[in-house]
């Protein structure tokens, strides 16, 4: 896992201290040495990372001479010893010269915790005592960042923290100055963290070999005496160096080994699944009882090392003050607190009395994109089994329904064709309507990486300039609304000239007379009209496209939410299709998928005209086996989604509403259209971790449990199906889904009886081919399965390596047509509307305003202009405005930013208060084909106000920081310092680390 394995080359052989040893040309030799399980010391080396070769400390014999293992790439025929007498006394004076740096006191430090390196490594070597006495560095510690501090004393210069900043999460904020005479670790050359343009990610923390940067939830916290007074915590501190220095490092060393060892009988360590964007990312939390110490990532297939500030610190929500931990049941216009037992059989009564009275599509429900994939299954289940309706949907109704459907019709899956491997094995990125790195940072930090790297070029079309969008080789800003006319401009020029992939279409695709007629009358004459982009830029695009031998592309919210998202996204789907971009490792079509399981709400059944595995409710075979299962027959006829239940409760036709953690009341289009719905409604239930906007609306609202609060599995954007275990048990009160869905089935004659969800997800694997192989055994752990899922539990990371999911194999080129915006800008309305997110908040922030590190860095909503905008009506940053719609209206601050350009402005989906929410201002208009409102399709107008306030952006947030991009840890420079002896005052072997990193990008096995 993780992006940075070396490439293997042919298989080799080499003799590693006498014995053979199988080895891949060209890999690290350090990887030879750990495969074979000889133990050897190696402190700067992360297997995630690659070669840094800081630290020395792994120096081995190759050939005779002593080198790096790490910086050493396999040759044929090595004969490698690792405790010559030359090797052992290189390691110990390596290792030697890091603890000059580094103030040993492990006993009573807060990373006793059995993973520090260097204490490991102490124990490896042997060493008893330390031969350079330790000398304070001189710098004060950096407790700038809200989430973590840096203790320089603490630093033994590995760079592990640099390389992962510049070249795994490629922020570039970190750099050591080797030319320093005192050097240390450097935040956009020398800033205070805090000030700098660090994004919180927590990639440095996460690779760091001690405690010289940690996470302040750790700090007093996490051992059985680091949370002493400080006085006695210094004084117990000069004690252990005391003692060190008369009776050696051994002993000190056991006494720590037995305080580490006590620390897990309280501290507990827990697998998850991160419950914010869709790529994915597991790791590790631990905890003492509620208290999240940290979270530890590593092992996860979709991420590695690599977390984001939510994943990695935006926890805090879990232990909120205003959780709710009661039902409560509306009396007038008021709530009051009511027993569980009253609240669920509230909700039966009111349930069984409607549908009595007004048959079951009377009845509709709203399942959790970030809720479990059983739980989203059981929503599906009680609207199809307990009340007889179809009338079920999920949030991706709101973002991906057109992009799945623009696949389904395409190559026969509406889901990522294949993995992030794929991503970062591309030779040509392009991304689509998709601010990527703060919507999907984890898994742009791989498309970053590959592009810095030189594996990969980047192209960028989107209207907004966005990070991806800055470091892109080409950044094209088309018109508003008007990908498709540029795509299908490309694809009739690629088609015109000869460049298609004739071999790939004539034997894997249909309809090509038929798709090149459609797109007739798209010339990139007519292509630079519509979209503003020249022809001669698009002309230069298909070239390169039909020259790279392998192509993805990425898109999301600017595509879908469009009046034409569905035939925007076949569109791409057709490009691909002429060029044979499909089917092949770094190649395939991405719709990035925005929430932690929205791919698992839909794959679970959780729509209108589908069961679980995308089966239509009218297929013989799917009704025979929901029959068999649940004793029902299957509706035939397409229930209402999302939107349209609104409308139909506003007809009088919809009379009660269940709705599963979705802030339905600031995400749906058209806010105050859909709170008139709303308050249409004869019932509302509202289930969720809080007391939202929308539970302002409900009849009963019922107090849910947290992902880490439960047991489950979530799919993400890659297909890929996790587990997560529950980290701490529900808040007293609250109760997992699928414990409330079960409770109140049963009190409606249905006795599901699960005790756990694993007994949910064989009923899905019975029910589901594309699951049938699906199992929590097969899960355990890290273990993860991408979907379709063979009974003998083969998976398909890759899809359409052999044929597309049509009865005859052939995919589908579709015959789309262009809808142009129904709200593009006029006189009394002159601006266009953009929204989206920011990388510090999810969504509407319902979880993420509650994390105070994250509020203070993005404290509340505002309105992006332009600068020239801004200097045509003379408005500043932190001025007042009231942006104004044919809907609505909300009044937000300015912040004056080259981001947008001309007529265009930008809100963030997140607002602190439900009156600022953007979707105030959008309308109902939508998709043709899946009604997936056209957020991105409003006209607005500003009204400047007189008050002027704070800018608001913080000077902390990181986009005021200024990085210092550089090849990664550039070693060279520490080598080059004329205090610098290879240990043991030996000429080492010298591997080629920056040819050796840049090579170090490639797939996992």
């Amino acid at each position: 896992m993780g992006p940075t394995r070396p490439p293997r080359g042919a298989q080799v052989q080499v003799t590693v201290d006498g014995a053979t040893q199988a080895a891949w040309l060209g890999e690290p030799l350090v990887d030879v040495i750990n495969r074979a399980q000889i133990e050897l010391a190696q402190v700067c080396y992360h297997p995630q990372l690659g070669p840094i070769q800081t630290c020395d400390t792994c120096a081995v014999e190759i050939d005779g001479v002593v080198g790096r293992a790490c910086g050493t790439p396999v040759q044929a025929g090595m004969v490698v010893r690792t405790q010559t007498n030359a090797a052992r006394t290189a390691q110990r004076d390596a290792y030697d010269r890091i603890v000059a740096n580094h103030d040993l006191y492990c006993t009573v430090c807060d990373n006793n915790n059995g993973n520090c390196t260097v204490h490991n490594t102490l124990g490896v070597l042997g060493i008893d005592h330390q031969t350079r006495p330790f000398q304070p560095k001189g710098f004060e510690k950096d407790m700038s960042n809200p989430f973590y501090r840096y203790d320089p004393d603490q630093c033994i210069l590995c760079g592990r923290c640099v390389e992962a900043c510049q070249n795994v999460q490629v922020n570039e904020t970190l750099t050591i100055n080797w030319e320093a005479e005192q050097p240390r670790v450097l935040w956009d050359g020398g800033k205070p963290i805090g000030e700098s343009s660090c994004v919180s990610c927590g990639h440095c923390i996460s690779v760091c070999p001690c405690n010289a940067l940690q996470e302040k939830s750790m700090l007093g916290e996490a051992g059985l005496f680091t949370g002493i007074p400080l006085p006695v915590w210094n004084s117990a501190i000069d004690v252990v160096k005391g003692v060190e220095a008369s009776a050696g490092l051994k002993p000190i060393m056991n006494v720590s080994e037995i305080e580490s060892a006590a620390r897990d009988r309280y501290i507990k360590k827990t697998k998850t699944v991160c419950t914010y964007c869709g790529v994915g990312c597991s790791f590790d939390v631990w905890t003492d009882e509620r208290h999240i110490l940290k979270v530890e990532p590593g092992l996860g297939h979709a991420n590695g090392i690599s977390t984001c500030v939510k994943g990695k610190f935006g926890w805090d929500y879990v232990n909120s003050e205003d959780r709710l931990t009661s039902p409560l049941i509306r009396d007038g216009d008021r709530f009051r607190e009511a027993s569980w037992d009253e609240a669920l059989a509230l909700v039966a009564r009111r349930f069984t009395e409607i549908r009595a009275a007004k048959g079951p599509d009377a009845l509709a429900f709203v399942a959790s994109s970030k809720a479990s994939n059983e739980e989203a299954f059981l929503v599906q289940k009680f609207a199809r089994q307990v009340i007889g309706t179809n009338n079920v949907d999920n949030c991706s109704r709101y973002c991906q329904s057109p992009a799945s459907k623009g696949l389904s019709l395409t190559v026969g899956i509406g889901g990522d064709s294949g993995t992030i491997k794929d991503i970062e094995n591309a030779s040509l990125v392009i991304t689509v309507g998709s601010n990527t790195a703060e919507s999907h940072p984890v898994l742009a930090t791989r498309v970053k990486r590959a592009q810095k790297l030189g594996h990969t070029r980047v192209i960028v079309f989107d209207i907004r300039e966005h990070e991806l969008a800055r470091r892109a080789d080409e950044f094209h800003r088309p018109n508003p609304g008007t990908d498709f006319v540029w795509l299908a401009a490309v694809s009739k020029f690629i088609l015109d000239n000869g460049l298609e992939d004739r071999d790939f279409l004539r034997e894997r695709v249909n309809g090509l007379d038929e798709f090149r007629a459609s797109i007739e009358e798209y010339t990139l004459e007519r292509a630079e009209r519509e979209t503003g982009l020249s022809a001669a830029t698009l002309e230069a695009l298909a070239r390169r496209i039909a020259s790279e031998d392998r192509v993805c592309i990425l898109w999301a919210m600017g595509v879908t939410q469009q009046c034409g998202g569905t035939d925007t996204s076949a569109a791409i789907s057709n490009l691909l299709l002429i060029t044979g971009n499909y089917g092949r490792l770094g190649t395939g079509a991405y719709p990035l998928r925005g929430h932690n399981n929205v791919q698992g709400a839909s794959d679970m059944g959780a729509q209108p005209d589908a069961v679980s595995g995308y089966q239509k409710i009218d297929d013989p075979f799917a009704v025979q086996r929901h029959e068999r299962e649940w004793g029902v027959t299957l509706r035939p006829e397409r229930g209402l989604d999302n939107t349209q239940m609104i409308d139909a409760a506003i007809r009088g036709d919809l009379r009660a509403l269940w709705i599963t953690g979705e802030e339905m009341s600031l995400t749906d289009a058209n806010a105050n259209h859909l709170q008139e719905g709303f308050e249409a409604l004869e019932f509302l239930v509202v289930q969720d971790l809080y007391f939202t906007n929308t539970a302002r609306f409900a009849d009963v609202v019922l107090p849910a449990a947290a992902s880490l609060e439960k047991d489950g599995t979530f799919t993400n954007t890659e297909r890929r199906i996790q587990r997560l275990y529950e980290v701490m048990p529900p808040l007293k009160g609250t109760k997992p889904d699928w414990q409330i869905y079960t409770a109140v089935a049963e009190r409606m004659g249905h006795r599901w009886g699960y005790t756990h969800p694993a007994q949910i997800m064989a009923e899905i694997a019975r029910l589901t081919p594309h699951f049938a192989g699906v199992s929590y055994d097969r899960l355990e752990g890290y273990d993860t399965l991408c979907w379709p899922v063979a009974e003998d539990g083969t998976d398909q990371p890759l899809l359409y390596t052999e044929r597309f999911n049509f009865p005859d194999g052939k995919a589908r080129l579709h015959t789309g047509e262009y809808r142009p915006r129904q709200q593009a800008p006029n006189d009394q309305f002159d601006l266009h509307l953009n929204s989206g997110r920011m990388l510090e908040h999810f969504h509407e922030g319902n979880m993420t305003f509650r994390v105070a590190g994250i509020a203070e860095k993005t404290p509340d909503a505002f309105v992006e202009i332009s600068p020239e905008l801004a200097a045509e009506r003379s408005i500043q940053s932190g001025q007042w405005a009231r942006l104004v719609s044919e809907h609505g209206a909300v009044r937000l601050q300015v912040l004056v930013t080259g981001r947008v350009s001309g007529n265009q402005v930008f809100v963030p989906m997140n607002a602190r208060k439900a009156e600022d929410a953007v979707n105030r201002l959008t309308g109902s208009q939508g998709d043709a084909t899946t009604n997936t409102p056209a957020y991105k399709d409003t006209r607005v107008r500003l009204d400047v106000l007189h008050d002027v306030g704070p800018n608001p952006l913080p000077a902390t947030n990181p986009r005021w920081g200024h990085p210092t991009p550089q090849q990664g840890v550039e070693v060279e420079r520490k080598w080059a310092r004329p205090d610098y002896v290879f240990p043991g005052g030996l000429l080492p072997m010298h591997g080629d680390s920056l040819n050796a990193r840049a090579d170090a990008l490639g797939a996992d096995d």
